[in-house]
């Protein structure tokens, strides 16, 4: 299946000059979505848990999740999680955020399995392995649906494992 077909460009979103992948056509097809998941999971099958990361791509991490049978742990903006957290600060094209997580998510040692919807400038992901590593996890992989290769994002993360689905 050419899951290409199924990332839509949009221009000027969200602000002027930048062109967004959509994966909302991704995720309205039962097929490309689960096609999306198998892939994931032959990367993936060995790691002890599965992170979420706050914004869409929690619908790819949860449906791996119980696709393995693996822990869910959830990493949200700051201030969303109830309990007591660790942060890290991060920065996106166009605007900064903080990432928590709570600090009993996940056991020491645990290999930890991230998942994004798209490496762009490669922040959110390298704040997620921030995370994992701060509390003595072990990052497994970084899996990204859309890699947007002429950021250069793989290299800024050199030293973690990186799985993608799509390139551009």
């Amino acid at each position: 299946m050419e899951l290409k077909e199924y990332i839509r460009d949009v221009e000027n979103f969200p602000i002027e000059w930048i062109v967004f992948k959509d994966i909302t056509p991704l995720l309205q097809s039962p097929i490309a979505f689960n096609t999306t998941i198998e892939r994931f999971a032959e990367l993936i099958d060995d790691a002890d848990v599965v992170l979420w990361l706050d914004a869409r791509w929690f619908l790819f991490a949860w449906a791996l999740s119980y696709k393995l049978s693996k822990p869910l742990a959830i990493v949200r903006k700051k201030w969303k999680l109830p309990y007591e957290t660790i942060s890290v600060d991060y920065e996106l094209e166009y605007w900064k955020n903080t990432f928590d997580i709570h600090i009993d998510a996940i056991k020491k040692w645990d290999k930890v399995v991230i998942i994004d919807d798209l490496l762009a400038t490669w922040w959110t992901a390298f704040a997620a392995c921030q995370l994992v590593e701060k509390l003595w996890w072990i990052v497994h992989s970084v899996n990204v649906v859309v890699d947007l290769t002429f950021l250069n994002g793989r290299e800024k993360l050199k030293g973690y494992n990186v799985n993608t689905i799509l390139e551009y």
